[in-house]
């Protein structure tokens, strides 16, 4: 089965996936320079807090090596002191590109712990680079296997949750919002990786998702992950979660996220929080996947979660294909940017993310297994799963 990929990488050289032109052209960007990775996340040509942290990690990666192989050795190199001084301060940068997404910190914190550890045993300043460097790829190369781990936690025990409630087991109808597959990943991805185990197992029925406004990462990513797998999905419009609930039946709701907190309350994609409302209203299961890294143990609930606010006018502006299809002189489909609303609007509310109360969510699934919030409790105990 064919999976999309955000991120590739051959002799040293990165490059992604232009998302912002995606589903109809595919173009991938090299990324020569940590500046380069800190516009690409910030402007959302790469997306999903698993793929960011694996982006960053490998242009930090790619700065160090390339100063290793300079011929003449930049200032930055010359002392342990100076190195970690510029690693720090790269380091930095990188983390005000997306602040809600926690696998990035998370990412720009092992970094740091790696600097600080091979510093203190008082290793050369060759040998702390090249410590990074291979974290900064380990960073990148083990969410692929984790991606598998908890589709697999997370599918078997949804199909297991159906059977004890009377069903097969088969042919499950699960909703995503937003997008969380291999193009949100380093591959095979959290919640829509959840909804691919179920097809890879012939467990899954449909696959429902949320255009997802005012980016749609749902019609636009979501669909193309699905079509391109050739798993039987169908689209709907944020706004008719409800109707869909009332009128098929949706096994559960399953999402990704940016950043859980220590109660289980979780930010993900703007949306997430009206279809958990709605699902609660349903008596669906409400299931987050994502990886350890993005639980926030030193965030104690979802208010102290900083939610970032695009500019105001991404939510006046949809961009896609001209229809009927127009073809440039290379043979590729024209797309437009265009403006939806009235021009100069004063009042525009654009929050990138919501939070979700823990006690919405049924359950929470990592890596290492899944959490279940306890009948009557309004919180998750994480301690098992991360």
């Amino acid at each position: 089965m064919h999976m999309l990929t955000s991120i590739r990488t051959s002799n040293g050289k990165i490059e992604i996936i232009d998302q912002l032109l995606l589903p109809h052209t595919t173009k991938y960007v090299e990324i020569t320079s940590i500046e380069q990775a800190y516009d690409a996340i910030k402007d959302m040509k790469i997306r999903g807090a698993p793929a960011i942290a694996s982006l960053a990690s490998l242009a930090f990666a790619a700065y160090i090596q390339t100063g290793l192989d300079s011929a003449q050795p930049p200032a930055f190199l010359l002392s342990p002191e100076s190195l970690s001084a510029d690693v720090i301060h790269k380091l930095d940068y990188l983390s005000g590109a997306r602040p809600t997404a926690v696998n990035l910190g998370s990412a720009i914190r092992r970094l740091k712990a790696v600097l600080q550890s091979s510093t203190d045993a008082g290793k050369s300043v060759g040998l702390i680079a090249a410590d990074l460097i291979s974290e900064g790829k380990l960073i990148a190369d083990e969410d692929f296997d984790r991606n598998k781990r908890m589709a697999e936690h997370g599918g078997e025990w949804l199909a297991e949750l159906d059977r004890g409630s009377g069903g097969s087991g088969q042919e499950l109808n699960v909703l995503t919002v937003c997008n969380t597959g291999s193009l949100a990943t380093s591959g095979y991805g959290t919640a829509l990786g959840l909804i691919t185990y179920l097809h890879e197992q012939k467990k899954l029925g449909k696959a429902y998702y949320t255009q997802t406004a005012p980016y749609h990462q749902g019609s636009r990513l979501t669909a193309l992950e699905l079509k391109t797998m050739q798993i039987p999905s169908v689209m709907i419009c944020d706004t008719m979660v409800g109707s869909l609930f009332q009128h098929h039946k949706i096994h559960a709701v399953a999402v990704g996220a940016d950043r859980i907190a220590k109660n289980g309350d979780t930010a993900n994609k703007i949306g997430t929080y009206n279809a958990a409302v709605l699902a609660a209203r349903h008596k669906i299961p409400f299931i987050v996947v994502a990886p350890i890294s993005t639980v926030d143990l030193d965030t104690p609930d979802g208010s102290s979660i900083p939610i970032e606010h695009r500019k105001p006018l991404e939510a006046c502006l949809v961009r896609g294909a001209v229809h009927p299809f127009e073809f440039d002189v290379e043979g590729k489909v024209r797309q437009e940017t265009v403006m939806i609303t009235p021009s100069g609007l004063e009042g525009i509310y654009n929050p990138s993310f919501d939070v979700t109360p823990a006690e919405l969510i049924t359950a929470i699934v990592t890596e290492k297994g899944v959490a279940n919030r306890k009948e009557g409790e309004t919180s998750f105990d994480l301690s098992g799963v991360v």
